[in-house]
């Protein structure tokens, strides 16, 4: 064994990972804060909306897309081994409105 050998050898029992699953473990958490960063942009949308409310077939579109956006993110929750989602639920203020519609594909 070589020394670079040993050395990934050591990083691998002593970080329980190797190079390969910490870089998907680090794409994980990448795309699981983007898509968090995306449910919160769609919370503030429909609360801006509800502001100064418009149309229901506006505020319709701003749930539609909103439920689309919780969906990846629970996707990827789950893909990261997060299967409640009862506290991102509290935390982002995902309304029922928008949880019923997770997973509704409309033409």
């Amino acid at each position: 064994m070589s020394i670079t050998d040993l050395a990934e050898l050591r990083q691998r029992l002593t970080s329980g990972f190797g190079p390969i699953e910490s870089e998907v473990m680090a794409e994980k958490a990448a795309s699981l804060g983007y898509h968090g960063r995306q449910v919160e942009k769609a919370m503030a949308a429909l609360k801006a909306f509800d502001a100064v409310p418009g149309s229901a077939d506006e505020r319709l579109i701003l749930v539609k897309a909103a439920a689309r956006d919780v969906w990846k993110f629970f996707v990827q929750r789950e893909a990261c081994g997060m299967r409640d989602q009862r506290d991102a639920i509290r935390h982002y203020g995902i309304p029922p409105e928008v949880l019923a519609r997770l997973g509704a594909i409309e033409k």
